[in-house]
């Protein structure tokens, strides 16, 4: 029997972004005195609360060096306060960072290290002195900050645009992508067809969903510089509102991963309350496409839903 593991969690296909945590803990003495000497600042050892705070930036930055599965990030801000209550002393560690992770590990090593460290320093005085609830208090950051629950919702069409395809010569592999992608986003009502890479049956295949009010209205393929490669010009003419910032990002993201990202020329907007993209037609370009645009491109729909409900 072979045994498979993975030390770190693939984050290839995350986006960077504003990743916050907060982590407590608390350091609990039996020793009135003890307490005493912290507040004072007259512990043989030095001060307590600027010792430790020293101590838990550096468990903070180093985290990954004694976490196996921690991810090595930049720290961009961290903050360690202290406050007293009785014979207790309470510690919250905040840290912040513009990653693909979050930084929720890195606070409560921080948190946690901080503790040991008063611990360290006061055994001396008060031998019955305890840590207890390390806990993470609060993070925010990725998508889990994301609320769609418009999504279980809408309607989507999915449009295979190529002739090999549509003639049987070969089988489908990106528009099967892009179905599945939806699905984790709770979008599960997908309409699927597979048409030639033909102008009018592009704009007409488009013009029909639209029609029908489908809120999400994807094609894949003839988004290259073959002489066949039509989609975005019979697409951007039925464009009522053009969002040139979706396709900025979606290449954006796809040049970190191929040099070829750049020969797309997809294009997106409205076709009157239908959001229409166009996507590389490449298994891989259809997926990282995906990747970097959802489920943040469903935020306009959460954007046009409120527009509504305040009508």
């Amino acid at each position: 029997m072979e045994n498979q593991f993975t030390l770190m969690k693939d984050i290839l296909n995350k986006h960077s972004s504003l990743r916050k945590a907060t982590a407590t803990a608390r350091v609990v003495l039996q020793n009135p005195a003890a307490m005493n000497a912290v507040i004072q600042k007259a512990v043989p050892k030095g001060d307590v609360f600027e010792f430790s705070r020293a101590a838990g930036l550096l468990a903070i930055k180093k985290t990954a060096d004694v976490i196996p599965d921690c991810h090595p990030l930049p720290i961009e801000y961290a903050a360690i306060s202290f406050s007293t209550e009785g014979l207790t002393i309470n510690i919250s560690v905040e840290v912040r960072t513009i990653y693909k992770t979050g930084v929720e590990v890195e606070a409560m090593h921080g948190a946690a290290v901080v503790a040991l460290t008063i611990y360290d320093m006061l055994k001396p005085l008060d031998k019955q002195i305890e840590i207890s609830s390390i806990r993470l208090e609060k993070k925010s950051g990725g998508k889990s900050d994301l609320k769609l629950e418009i999504t279980q919702y809408m309607r989507s069409a999915v449009i295979v645009c190529s002739d090999s395809i549509s003639m049987g010569k070969t089988e489908d592999k990106s528009g099967k992508a892009v179905i599945e992608k939806l699905k984790v986003f709770g979008i599960g009502n997908t309409a699927y067809e597979i048409i030639t890479d033909d102008f009018a049956v592009v704009q007409e295949r488009a013009r029909h969903f639209s029609s029908l009010d489908y809120e999400l209205i994807l094609f894949t393929g003839g988004t290259g510089l073959s002489p066949r490669d039509i989609t975005p010009e019979a697409i951007e003419p039925l464009l009522n509102r053009r969002i040139p910032g979706i396709m900025e990002a979606s290449r954006s993201y796809g040049q970190d991963r191929t040099a070829f990202a750049m020969l797309s020329r997809g294009v997106a907007g409205f076709i009157k309350n239908s959001l229409v993209i166009t996507l590389p037609g490449s298994v891989s370009g259809a997926s990282d496409s995906m990747d970097a645009l959802f489920p943040y491109v469903l935020h306009l729909f959460s954007v046009k839903a409120g527009e509504k409900h305040e009508k």
